[in-house]
């Protein structure tokens, strides 16, 4: 009985050998292939690329405000006026989605003498117009005013949607040029090569700085004057190179 105890003792310390063996192997394997991956050499750079351009969309406010003794004369004023500006607007062009109710109100004006008292209402209607007919602009603010408006919100120019897509690929290529260049740049500095990329991220196209301009004062004799003026669109990566 000794001798088989033994013999059962010795074939579970080799057993128990080579799966510590195994074991050894499997982690050192390991190691070397993290090692590998930690040690490799890179440069972290960023490339960018912008363009100017004419902004292809205007956007600006047209309100009408009234005020009249009672409520309900404020708000068939107001109503009357502000289809009138409407009516004009699609005149010129301009179709039911260009046109976008922003504002709308009825509200009492106070007499803050002693007591306070309603002494009037007022009754105001705004509404958002977009379009990429900048030719019309002028136009939209002066029939506009004739029409009844009195409120002209400041214009706000600039890229479109569509435009900044066009745009996208054009400014992404170029970025991604000025990166490599750059890191092409930096390499032959230090003598070492770009060998491959590690990691690579974009940053989309810019925020589009928008133009503004103030317009004529309602009843002006002469047609308002529209400078769209230029716009910057710009696009950035950082891409992280491989190096050796």
């Amino acid at each position: 009985m000794t001798d088989d105890n033994n013999n059962k003792m010795y074939i579970v310390l080799v057993m128990l050998a080579i799966a510590v063996a195994l074991m050894a192997a499997v982690i050192y394997a390991g190691s070397v292939s993290s090692s590998g991956q930690n040690g490799e050499h890179t440069l972290s750079i960023s490339g960018s690329a912008e363009k100017k351009m004419t902004p292809d969309t205007a956007s600006l406010s047209i309100g009408v405000v009234v005020q009249s003794p009672t409520a309900n004369e404020a708000s068939t004023k107001n109503a009357a006026l502000m289809n009138a500006v409407i009516s004009e607007l699609k005149n010129i062009g301009l179709q039911d989605n260009e046109i976008q109710t922003s504002y709308v109100s009825i509200e009492p004006v106070y007499n803050y003498t002693g007591t306070p008292t309603i002494v009037a209402y007022s009754a105001s209607n705004t509404v958002q117009v977009t379009t990429k007919n900048l030719g019309n602009v002028s136009a939209i603010i002066d029939r506009s005013t004739a029409a009844g408006a009195n409120q002209i919100g400041g214009i706000t120019f600039s890229v479109s949607d569509e435009q900044q897509q066009t745009l996208r690929n054009e400014l992404f290529q170029a970025a991604v040029t000025d990166a490599r260049s750059k890191a092409d740049e930096l390499a032959s500095g230090l003598g070492i090569k770009v060998v491959g990329v590690q990691t690579a991220s974009v940053s989309d196209v810019g925020s589009v700085q928008p133009i503004y301009r103030e317009t004529a004062a309602a009843g002006a004799t002469t047609s308002t004057p529209i400078q769209p003026g230029e716009t910057t669109v710009s696009l950035s990566v950082q891409v992280t190179y491989i190096v050796n």
